[in-house]
């Protein structure tokens, strides 16, 4: 086997482990936030509104169309998780976590985390490097060497 086909033997083999370890952390999360009443989607928003943050924001982080982020943030709003309040301009409507939203959010956030293959299959420092690597892998650093 040439060098040429090795090395691409071993590209596909890593890119197709990433992407099963992807899908196997996601699956983790939906069935743990499932289980507590609560579509990904809408647990992820949680997650994310660590802040006060306008829709557009959210609608970004969860790469979803704006007008999604409405139906989010009306299912979230009637179970009590997230309310909207006025933006420094006051043109700008923000959401912000309940009270009730900030513990539902803690909870989802700590069960997901106990549960993930992240914290059962590796330690922290392996982690960290895994950390490292996949922010390499995301902000373009390619080595010069051939």
């Amino acid at each position: 086997m040439s060098e040429v086909d090795a090395r691409t033997q071993d590209i596909n083999r890593v890119a197709h482990l990433l992407l099963a370890a992807a899908d196997a952390v996601q699956r983790v999360f939906s069935e743990t936030v499932t289980a507590r009443g609560l579509s990904p989607h809408l647990a992820r928003a949680l997650v994310l509104l660590s802040e006060p943050a306008p829709m557009r924001v959210l609608a970004e982080q969860l790469s979803v169309d704006r007008s999604y982020i409405t139906v989010l943030t009306d299912q979230l709003e009637d179970r009590g998780l997230v309310e909207r309040v006025p933006g420094a301009d006051r043109r700008t409507k923000l959401l912000a976590l309940t009270e009730k939203g900030v513990t539902v959010r803690d909870q989802l956030a700590k069960a997901a985390a106990d549960r993930s293959p992240l914290h059962r299959n590796l330690t922290d420092a392996e982690r960290g490097q895994l950390d490292e690597l996949l922010q390499r892998i995301m902000n373009g650093h390619v080595s010069t060497e051939d």
